[in-house]
């Protein structure tokens, strides 16, 4: 799939579909880490979100990257149809952003998260995207 074909309708389409997802990253001796979460994409910004708790294992691995961010890949599959976001993943802890990804998370899934004082968010700058539809 090319990067056009990842921008097509039906693509961002099924980025807007209720599915779990997983995301990947890597431990600090670098084998993966794979867990099920919510993901919203931003298409026009580059960007997929994350909301998690800041004590998780996932923002222990982004953070252990350093300033540079984690490489890190969220995927959903569905049937045959499967979709992949890799970049690089930064955690996030300003309120305002945290906010807006729970409001994303919120249209996507339907349901607005409980409040959680620990709530960060990890942001990838998406620069891959892949997929079948």
């Amino acid at each position: 799939m090319t990067a056009a074909d990842a921008l097509s309708p039906e693509y961002l389409a099924f980025w807007r579909e209720y599915h779990l997802c997983t995301l990947t990253t890597l431990r600090p001796d670098g084998s993966p880490h794979v867990v099920p979460v919510g993901v919203t994409y931003d298409p026009a910004a580059g960007l997929a979100r994350v909301i998690t708790d800041k004590n998780s294992v996932k923002v222990r691995n982004v953070e252990a990257a350093g300033p540079g961010g984690a490489r890190v890949a969220v995927c959903q599959v569905h049937r045959g149809r499967w979709a992949t976001l890799e970049g690089r993943a930064a955690v996030r802890t300003e309120p305002a952003l945290i906010e807006d990804a729970v409001r994303r998370y919120a249209e996507r899934y339907g349901r607005t998260p409980g409040p959680n004082p620990d709530r960060v968010l990890i942001e990838i700058t998406v620069d891959r995207p892949l997929g079948r539809g």
